[in-house]
This record gives structure tokens, C-alpha cells and sequence, in this order.
């Protein structure tokens, strides 16, 4: 069992570091073969291998979320959760939850249905302190917000906070795992909501303290949270700021690192400018950049 929890954790990591396509092709092969020994072990050893399941099985379906696959992901979510529910341990079937919520967002999934997944993972954990609990938290604030519920938005983000402060010293100093929520997640989570909800101001705070915090090989991330930035200049009025600092993130960043996440991100910038201004060429651009497949060009 050690060595399987070290390579989820590994992957846990390397979802970060490593370009979509490339992780995919390492994944799977480890995926099928937990799979098996999951159903050939005894009722002894199989709680701990449903609990490494989940946690893959989590990395799988981001891995194909980032690529466009929706469907396939779909169907590693469903796999995630029933390893992890089959485990027992609340605080993976929390962390399975966590993720799912927060990227159905990316996914266009209904926003009711988040929430739904949301209040489910609170009904099985939400009284522990740990990066599920907050990731949950922010999957519930941001789809608050997208639903322009700005009051419960704003009290959820202080809820955030204060699991934030009950958390371990080894999950905050966490940065570059999927395990982990350090003060970065925080303030990408309070960027986002305050960002939809038109908020700038507190916005653009979110964003400075957030980008002075970002690991530096955590480019594609703190692309994401640049895109917030991009959009709330726009919704201030600097429509040609907002769109041209939006094209030169897109054109800063490896192509490697596009994925489906950047772009639904990105189609805020888009989303921000008013009809009047959708003639602009930067907005042309804007749109074809987000319409190339994401990071295939690794495969």
C-alpha cells in the first residue's frame, strides 16, 4: 500500500507540473492496473486501495476535464466517488467532492448540481478542517457568486477563512498538490468570487496578494487568476486593457499548459465586454485563441 500512496500523491503533484496530454498517457496504465488489484484483494486491504482509487481516479478525471473530454471525465468523477464513498474515509470522499465541484464549474455543469455536490460533501465532512473542507467551501462560494447570490458568496468566503486558520501547517504550506491549501487557493477563491460579482476593487486586492504567492511552476495557474485580472478591467471600463492583457497571458503561456480551465476562465474577458464593443479585433483574437484544442500538441 505504500508505494500506491505514494504514487497518488505523486500525481497529486504532478497535475501541476506536467501538461495535460503527457499526464495522461502516464496515468492510465497505473489507473487499470489499481483497478484490478482493487478486485482481487481481500475485504482487509481493499478499504485502503478504494481510497488510492479515489484519489487517481480524481486525478484522471481532471487530466481529461483539461483536454475537453467532459464525458470521459464524467464518468472517472462517478468512479472517484464510488471508490472513495467504498473506503469509507470521510476525508477522501470530502476531497473527491471537493474537486469535482469546483471543476464542474469549469465544465459548465448546472450550477445546481455543484451545489448539490457540494452540500452533500458538507453533510459527510464539513465539521473537519482539512483542504476538502475549504475546497468545498470555494467550489459553494464561486457558484454562489456565478448564480449573483453576492450576500451568501461573501459569507461562505469568511467560512473559508476560518477553516483556513484550523488547517495543519503541512496542508497551508502545501503549494504545489492537489492535498494541499495554502493562501494562494484562498485568495484565487476570493478573486473569482468578487470578480463575477463585479467587486474589483476587492478583486484586484485578491489578485496582488495571490500573485505574489504563486510558485513560479505554477504558470497555468496563476494564468487563471491573470484572466481575473483581465476581466475586471474590462468590467471597469479599460476594454482594450482588459483584452490585450488577456491575449498576452494566452500567448505568454506554452502552449503545453492550455487547457480547458484557462479557456472557460478566459471567456469571462469575453463574457465582461459589453455588445457595443464585441467589433473589437482583440476580441476576434481573444475568441480564436480559446477555440484551438486544448494543449494537444503534446500527444
Amino acid at each position: 500500500m505504500d508505494e500506491w500512496e505514494a504514487l497518488a500523491l505523486e500525481y497529486a503533484r504532478d497535475f501541476y507540473t506536467t501538461p495535460p496530454a503527457a499526464l495522461l498517457q502516464d496515468i492510465v496504465a497505473d489507473v487499470i492496473v489499481l483497478q484490478q488489484l482493487t478486485a482481487a484483494g481481500g475485504d482487509a486491504q481493499k478499504r485502503d486501495l478504494y481510497r488510492v482509487a479515489g484519489q487517481l481516479s480524481v486525478v484522471m478525471a481532471m487530466t481529461l476535464a483539461s483536454l475537453g473530454q467532459t464525458r470521459a471525465a464524467r464518468r472517472w468523477w462517478n468512479t472517484a466517488r464510488q471508490a472513495a464513498d467504498a473506503s469509507g474515509d470521510a476525508v477522501t470522499r470530502v476531497w473527491v467532492r471537493d474537486w469535482e465541484a469546483v471543476n464542474g464549474l469549469y465544465e459548465q455543469r448546472p450550477l445546481p448540481v455543484v451545489l448539490e455536490l457540494v452540500d452533500e460533501a458538507l453533510a459527510i465532512g464539513g465539521h473537519l478542517a482539512t483542504a476538502g473542507t475549504a475546497g468545498v467551501l470555494a467550489g459553494k462560494a464561486q457558484a454562489l457568486a456565478m448564480c449573483g447570490r453576492a450576500d451568501e458568496a461573501t459569507i461562505v468566503l469568511r467560512q473559508i477563512e476560518e477553516v483556513s486558520e484550523r488547517l495543519p501547517t503541512d496542508v497551508t504550506a502545501d503549494a504545489e498538490s492537489m492535498h494541499g491549501w495554502p493562501e494562494v487557493r484562498l485568495r484565487y477563491t476570493e478573486s473569482y468570487v468578487h470578480t463575477y460579482l463585479g467587486n474589483t476593487a476587492a478583486a484586484y486586492a485578491a489578485q496582488d496578494r495571490a500573485l505574489a504567492l504563486y510558485p513560479a511552476n505554477l504558470a497555468r495557474e496563476r494564468a487563471q487568476l491573470q484572466m481575473h485580472r483581465a476581466a475586471c478591467l474590462v468590467i471597469d471600463g479599460h476594454v482594450g486593457d482588459g483584452l490585450a492583457y488577456a491575449n498576452e497571458v494566452l500567448a505568454g503561456l506554452p502552449d503545453a499548459w492550455h487547457n480547458e480551465m484557462l479557456f472557460a476562465t478566459a471567456a469571462k474577458v469575453i463574457d465582461s465586454v459589453p455588445d457595443s464593443e464585441r467589433g473589437r479585433p482583440a476580441v476576434a483574437e481573444l475568441r480564436a485563441a480559446l477555440t484551438r484544442p486544448a494543449a494537444l500538441s503534446s500527444l
